[in-house]
């Protein structure tokens, strides 16, 4: 079974976050349990927590498949010992959220060398500091992100994702959240049917569908290999709807959180109905 939903606003508080879900027709959704763009922020309230919890069960929606992200600004390959231990306090207290709130998932992006350390060094720190953070937490598992591969950033190609995942040490702990877009942009045809199929063999062959934990349903405003994260609405783009047909219709991607993160968010109740229509 497929679960669909959206990136949908928190604002307000968190506990509104079921409900702007609800009323798209999802069956599951993405959140920031902070401001995205700030280093610090309030703690949750025991009312925020508990009213959050009330409305996820009155939208019918499982904690499962609730995909929260984590801050724009946390960098867990920073090159520089200050500004890395930044990152894997933010990242704590983004794991220690989830936990309070009842969630068993953290979306992430790898981070970034920034040229200052080579690849294969920054994806080791990512993964010493997905380990420093797991230690200090339970029962929430770090969901790397793939990205387009813009300036330094990581993640970009499967082996990447795949180094991190080997040097972590819980490995029911580590899953990968796939991007369209950026699959599409960091290289991987997904355009047909025949080269859907070409590239998540690669990507079960390299990574390994056991470790999906979610999926980001976006179409791209840039061209394959671009390395430009540019999302588009469904249809509207270069990828096109091949690979959401794909998606729709494998069992590999099903019971996992499939979510929108389009650019028009009028359009999130028609494009989640017509990513259901697709099943066949």
């Amino acid at each position: 079974m497929k679960f669909i939903g959206a990136h949908v606003s928190a604002s307000g508080g968190v506990e509104n976050a079921p409900l702007n879900a609800q009323a798209i027709g999802a069956t599951a959704f993405a959140l920031f349990t902070k401001n995205q763009r700030q280093w610090k922020a309030k703690a949750l309230t025991d009312k925020s927590i508990s009213q959050f919890q009330e409305n996820l069960a009155a939208a019918g929606i499982s904690p499962r498949h609730v995909l929260p992200h984590d801050s724009y600004l946390i960098n867990l390959g920073h090159p520089e010992a200050e500004a890395l231990q930044k990152s894997r306090d933010a990242f704590l207290d983004e794991l220690q959220r989830c936990e309070q709130l009842g969630l068993q998932l953290l979306n992430f992006h790898p981070g970034s060398h920034l040229k200052k350390i080579s690849e294969t060094e920054s994806l080791e720190v990512v993964a010493d500091s997905i380990n420093w953070a797991l230690d200090q937490t339970t029962g929430v598992t770090a969901v790397i992100e793939n990205t387009a591969g813009q300036g330094s950033n990581l993640g970009h190609r499967f082996e990447h994702l795949a180094a991190i995942i080997q040097r972590v040490e819980d490995k029911t702990r580590v899953g990968v959240c796939l991007d369209t877009c950026h699959t599409f942009t960091a290289g991987y045809d997904m355009r047909t049917a025949d080269a859907c199929e070409e590239t998540f063999a690669e990507f079960e062959r390299i990574v390994g569908f056991n470790y999906l934990r979610g999926v980001h349903l976006n179409d791209s405003k840039p061209d394959l290999g671009s390395r430009v994260d540019r999302h588009e609405s469904l249809g509207k783009g270069k990828l096109g709807w091949p690979v959401f047909d794909y998606i729709m219709n494998d069992s590999r991607f099903d019971d996992i959180p499939m979510v929108l993160e389009t650019i028009d968010d009028t359009l999130w109740a028609d494009e989640i109905k017509q990513l259901y229509a697709l099943q066949k």
